[in-house]
């Protein structure tokens, strides 16, 4: 089976927004460190027990479990998990590599170990990518300097032979080879912010653009009319009263037909049936997303899409009825979902939109402390009417609402594009 990719959510700039945004570049670095640490723990594990010897025989495993243990589960997290999780777990990943470097002098004996460095001096660059990618600028300086500090220190205390000088060597490379990890990850960091910045501007420009296109499109579609129709009209009115003050029988024919071809054209303008113009996919999740950053930016809008979703096209209509509904359940959700005291701590809410050939899926999720479905009154418009009841009266449109007390709640969305062709 295809797995699902990320929708490209626009044209050029767009669609590296949405690979390269500050999001985007958070989950390739941590995934990116994942399999780094992976790969050099198994590396280093010939230098592990060659220089465990001497020491206690826990301290082995347990200063390999805190150095490279978080980095498995980092690669794990980076693939679905928020940006905020992946630093979250990056922190830890920083922290555990000071606990395994603060143990060692404890553990294994002074001037015991066979070699140039001990093998935690080599380590220090993943813990200071780690730190560079969960925390600010000024705290990951900070752990450049405790770390490099540390890790100059330790091979001090261990190494068999050493001197003033390779002491000072020893701080001035792993200080300078992890400013250099640290530049580097900080750089990226920021580009990716600059690139959703710009992403957004664009993005509401182009809204602008587009409402002012159909703007000006209507207006000059009726001073058409007017120009072309209402005032021949009246001319015409004009030109019988000026010859008689009762018109003549054709006269007056002519001017009934003509007023009625008019009175006609100001109807098709009131109720256009046209057919809708529609948006394209990438057009149409912009769509989507802004409807619910402009209620709450703080809400999380997550993208799948499934093979062959390029060919599928959302009629305008269908994209503002399904914001409306997606709009309405994300405003239950700040109204509803944190009642007082009835939830510890802030409460997390993630729109998922799934995108395939055969039509769009919503998912509005919360872990507020959710309700009853079977007690909700009928009189509840929010959610019998703002939500369920404008999706049924969608064509191919669906939707549903899944909660309980304490489990948070759950919207699904559902729109099949074949419906509407």
């Amino acid at each position: 089976m295809t797995m699902p990719g990320v929708l490209d959510t626009g044209r050029s700039g767009s669609r590296a927004s949405v690979r390269w945004g500050r999001s985007g570049i958070t989950r390739s670095l941590g995934l990116s460190l994942g399999l780094g640490g992976i790969i050099m723990g198994l590396v280093a594990i010939p230098e592990i027990v060659q220089q465990g010897r001497t020491a206690p025989p826990w301290w082995p495993p347990l200063a390999a479990v805190l150095t490279f243990g978080m980095f498995p589960v980092l690669a794990v997290l980076s693939v679905r998990s928020s940006p905020a999780v992946i630093r979250a777990a990056s922190g830890l990943a920083a922290v555990s590599f000071l606990a395994a470097l603060a143990i060692t002098p404890f553990a294994v004996r002074a001037h015991t170990v066979d070699g140039s460095s001990v093998w935690l001096y080599r380590m220090l660059p993943l813990g200071m990518i780690a730190a560079a990618l969960a925390w600010p600028l000024m705290m990951s300086v900070g752990y450049l300097v405790i770390g490099a500090t540390g890790v100059a220190l330790t091979n001090v205390y261990l190494v068999e032979r050493t001197t003033g000088l390779a002491a000072a060597s020893d701080f001035a490379r792993a200080f300078g080879l992890s400013t250099l990890f640290l530049w580097c990850v900080v750089c990226a960091l920021r580009a990716g912010a600059r690139v959703e910045r710009e992403s957004m501007v664009a993005a509401r420009r182009a809204a602008v653009s587009a409402a002012s296109a159909a703007r000006d499109y209507e207006r000059s579609r009726f001073a058409a009319l007017i120009h072309d129709a209402v005032l021949s009209t009246l001319l015409e009115a004009s030109r019988c009263a000026a010859r008689d003050a009762a018109p003549s029988e054709p006269g007056e024919m002519v001017l009934r037909r003509q007023a009625r071809a008019t009175l006609d054209q100001l109807d098709d303008i009131r109720g256009d049936v046209r057919a809708p113009e529609v948006l394209d996919v990438p057009s149409a999740v912009v769509f989507l997303r802004g409807t619910v950053h402009e209620i709450d930016p703080g809400v999380r809008f997550a993208t799948r899409t499934w093979p062959g979703f390029d060919d599928l096209r959302m009629p305008v209509a269908i994209a503002g009825t399904l914001a409306a509904a997606l709009g309405e359940a994300v405003r239950n959700s700040l109204r509803h979902a944190s009642n007082s005291g009835a939830s510890d701590g802030p409460v997390h809410r993630t729109v998922v939109c799934t995108v395939s050939a055969g039509g769009v899926r919503l998912v509005c999720t919360d872990d507020g402390v959710g309700f009853d479905v079977r007690r909700v009154p009928p009189d509840r418009l929010g959610i019998s009417v703002s939500i369920l009841g404008r999706m049924q009266q969608l064509p191919g449109g669906a939707g549903f609402v899944e909660s309980q007390p304490g489990e948070g709640t759950t919207v699904t969305l559902v729109w099949g594009g074949d419906a509407t062709r």
